[in-house]
């Protein structure tokens, strides 16, 4: 039973982007489900504040977790993510091509067939926020080799960041805390500055990297073989679709949802460092990552909150990280995505962790970087 319910609880994530896509088909205002749902989840992460171990191993040393369906929801998720464009583009055509508004069935339940300008919006909305889920999964495959970053890049490309697998890889697992890493958020910046900032710092370091390594191999850099063209030419398809869907109010509601989706994988790795600070060329060490395994983060984004452990032990399943003792500011992805929204809200608050990592955990080159930031800001 302990077994069935640790695996169970990694499925929280797939049914809320299976009800969101079902909220879309039903139509009305189902549409609005996505939005609902993650309000839902900052109100349970707000109040269930219990610290949730990791999956955990048995007396044999063997894990709780079953590794094959754990890898078969991630594969899987692939896609749910592109029936969730599918469903969307197809109410997307429906408002473009004039469907009246009315009640119909698909496949023995009663929807709304045709939609409102409202109610695409809300449509839209929904998709973007589940959506952006996929980075919980596209990060998880990203670590490992072969077919699995095929299919992390081709989670990623949904929201037009296939990029993301070779920066956070080469760039943000070897460069975190520093100025080099543009997915570490110095202290000072808002949510809303770090979105652009790290979106294109990624893509400007896989872009530098394909252009040296294309140079060492005598090649031009416009080829097939650059991936960081080969990474934008697989959102091409998802671009296809929405423009065949609706023309330009097609690509304008899939450029709500990237914005969308984008935004919540700038928040992740927003929450992930803020404001740590590692000096150049010394090791990364826990306390450069905040940890975050609050029951419900932990459960809906498969363990991702248990960042020290991750960058330390970067192809280890999510099912296997445990606790290693880093700093943890006590709230959830949720809750903390929540105050980020509120800039003045969010330094107070995570100025009051920062001054405890500077008093507990940071070493003197580190306090003086701080002191310099501080000057500067």
């Amino acid at each position: 039973m302990k077994k069935l319910l640790i695996n169970a609880r990694y499925c929280t994530a797939p049914l809320l982007i299976l009800a969101a896509i079902f909220g879309i088909v039903a139509g009305g205002p189902w549409v609005w489900s996505g939005v609902v749902l993650l309000g839902v989840g900052v109100i349970m992460d707000t109040l269930i504040r219990t610290q949730t171990p990791g999956a955990g191993f048995d007396e044999a040393g063997n894990t709780y977790a079953n590794p094959g369906l754990q890898n078969g929801l991630m594969y899987g998720m692939l896609g749910a993510f592109v029936l969730l464009q599918i469903v969307l583009a197809w109410r997307v055509f429906q408002f473009t091509t004039g469907v009246p508004v009315a009640e119909s069935t698909l496949l023995g339940l009663a929807i709304q067939d045709g939609i409102t300008g409202t109610q695409l919006l809300g449509a839209t909305i929904s998709a973007g926020i589940f959506a952006g889920i996929g980075i919980i999964y596209g990060h998880e495959l990203a670590h490992t080799k072969g077919f699995s970053f095929v299919i992390a890049r081709w989670m990623m490309a949904l929201s037009g960041k296939a990029h993301f697998c070779y920066a956070h890889v080469y760039n943000h697992h070897l460069e975190l805390g520093h100025q080099d890493d543009p997915a570490t958020a110095p202290r000072g910046r808002s949510v809303f500055a770090h979105l652009p900032l790290s979106g294109l710092g990624q893509s400007k370091f896989l872009f530098t990297m394909e252009k040296n390594r294309l140079q060492r191999l005598g090649l031009p850099f416009l080829t097939w073989q650059n991936r960081w063209i080969r990474g934008y030419a697989m959102s091409f398809p998802t671009v296809a679709l929405f423009w065949f869907a609706g023309g330009w109010v097609g690509v304008g509601c899939l450029a709500v949802l990237w914005v969308i989706s984008n935004f919540e994988l700038e928040t992740l790795n927003y929450l992930e460092h803020y404001g740590l600070i590692r000096e150049k060329g010394q090791p990364i060490d826990y306390r450069h990552s905040w940890d975050n395994s609050t029951a419900f983060t932990s459960w809906f984004f498969i363990e991702i909150g248990r960042q020290a452990d991750h960058h330390d032990r970067g192809e280890t399943h999510f099912w296997e990280l445990d606790e290693v003792g880093a700093p943890n500011c006590g709230r959830g992805y949720f809750s903390l995505f929540a105050l980020t929204l509120m800039p003045p809200v969010w330094k107070r608050y995570i100025g009051e962790q920062l001054e405890k990592w500077d008093r507990e955990m940071a070493s003197e080159g580190e306090l003086e970087i701080a002191r310099q930031m501080k000057a500067a800001a």
